[in-house]
């Protein structure tokens, strides 16, 4: 590569990243956000979770629509279209405060935030390289946590029944799309279309389409209905924000850790381990066996570190199975295992907190993986030399992802 053109690809990455950072930015807020403002309006768990239901159900909707839209009209033409809508979207949400108008509003800010993370990380995909695209993709991942953090601690910024968050919201949204569209830089190939085909993921990757669906319930349940958990047990605000800043904290700093054992041994044994604490520490969340304060979240940064990379963990197990020139494929089955899973988590997940039983959320994620490191023991008694394959290295995922990075052959 010439210096014109690494210099080109390295404005294309820093521009995308900063366009990534005030999206996940503006999200991270806005996913806590809502919750809460639900909660305040004296909406039931059941209809929360609901409302979760519709924002993954948007978001699974978003992975399928999302490359038609790229190829019909071009990649900065549907990032700043969505985002407009998106803007517009998250500003009609105080403005219309009524359970069915919200669950609509979900369908479309889930399908809008897919399509813009599509556009955005096939774009990251396009400028990187073979020799640097795991480093790409760790930035990433890393940039879109931390801020991710940041959101969710904005909650703070102002009283949560007034439309100022609202407003932050939006303008962090808005603002993501002045980068890309100032900048020079060369539009990406298409990407290709989501598919969905069940039996053929399931005989590819056991453990990798059942992982990615069950790690979706879980997450999807958790990131809807975790600030209502937090409610339930009498936290304020910034509690709250605080709360769900260390999951993802504990998310980001096992991501490493956990990669680099599972590329050294059978990445199921990883998979059934991770699975299996995630139960213990949500139980212990759940029925709130640590003082409140600094101790809680040390738990949650633990239960993060352990429930958070499943899904990761899970793609590059799949990806250890397939050639790579049926990886895209593949990954985009998966990813779409997980935003099923995820639309089905909130709405089922609810009914376990039921009659103030707040603490039920962690006892449905419990049996969700517990479910998972079962059947991952299974799976390892049956192919026990299902280890032995040629690996892939290791590359942590994003589960809110929708797009695919094609990982270079070993």
């Amino acid at each position: 590569m010439t210096q014109p053109q690494q210099t080109s690809s390295l404005v294309s990455i820093v521009t995308i990243l900063i366009c990534a950072a005030l999206l996940f930015a503006g999200n991270g807020l806005f996913q806590t956000l809502l919750p809460i403002r639900a909660g305040q309006e004296g909406y039931s768990a059941a209809l929360i979770g609901l409302l979760g239901t519709a924002y993954f159900g948007g978001f699974t909707l978003g992975c399928f629509i999302g490359p038609k839209l790229i190829r019909a009209v071009g990649h900065v033409r549907v990032f700043a279209g969505l985002t407009a809508l998106l803007t517009a979207t998250i500003l009609a949400f105080p403005l219309y405060i009524d359970p069915l108008i919200w669950g609509l509003l979900r369908v479309v800010s889930g399908a809008c935030l897919a399509v813009l993370y599509i556009v955005a990380e096939s774009w990251l995909n396009d400028a990187s390289s073979n020799t640097n695209r795991g480093r790409i993709l760790s930035a990433y991942i890393v940039v879109s946590n931390i801020v991710t953090m940041i959101g969710q601690l904005l909650v703070n910024a102002s009283d949560t029944l007034e439309v100022t968050l609202f407003l932050i919201v939006a303008i962090l949204i808005c603002l993501s799309i002045v980068p890309l569209s100032l900048t020079p830089t060369p539009a990406p190939t298409p990407v290709p279309s989501a598919r969905l085909d069940l039996r053929k993921l399931y005989a590819v990757s056991p453990v990798g389409a059942v992982g990615c669906f069950l790690a979706g319930t879980a997450e999807g349940a958790f990131w809807s209905l975790g600030p209502v958990f937090a409610q339930g047990r009498d936290m304020i605000t910034g509690e709250i924000a605080l709360l769900m800043a260390a999951f993802v904290l504990g998310g980001t700093l096992s991501q490493w850790p956990l990669g680099w054992i599972s590329d050294k041994i059978d990445r199921r044994i990883v998979i059934a381990a991770v699975s299996c604490g995630t139960v213990v520490s949500g139980l212990a969340i759940g029925f709130d066996v640590t003082t409140p304060g600094l101790p809680t979240l040390a738990l949650a940064a633990m239960h993060g570190a352990l429930m958070i990379p499943i899904y990761a963990l899970c793609i590059s197990h799949a990806n250890d199975s397939i050639p790579n020139e049926r990886m895209v494929e593949t990954s985009s089955g998966l990813i779409l295992a997980f935003s099923i899973g995820a639309t089905i988590g909130p709405l089922a997940a609810a009914l376990f907190m039921g009659d103030d039983r707040e603490g039920g959320l962690f006892v449905f994620i419990g049996l969700v993986l517990l479910s998972l490191g079962l059947f991952t023991l299974y799976r390892m008694s049956i192919d026990s030399r299902g280890h032995l394959r040629a690996k892939k290295h290791y590359s942590a995922t994003s589960a809110a992802s929708p797009a695919v990075f094609p990982t270079e052959t070993e």
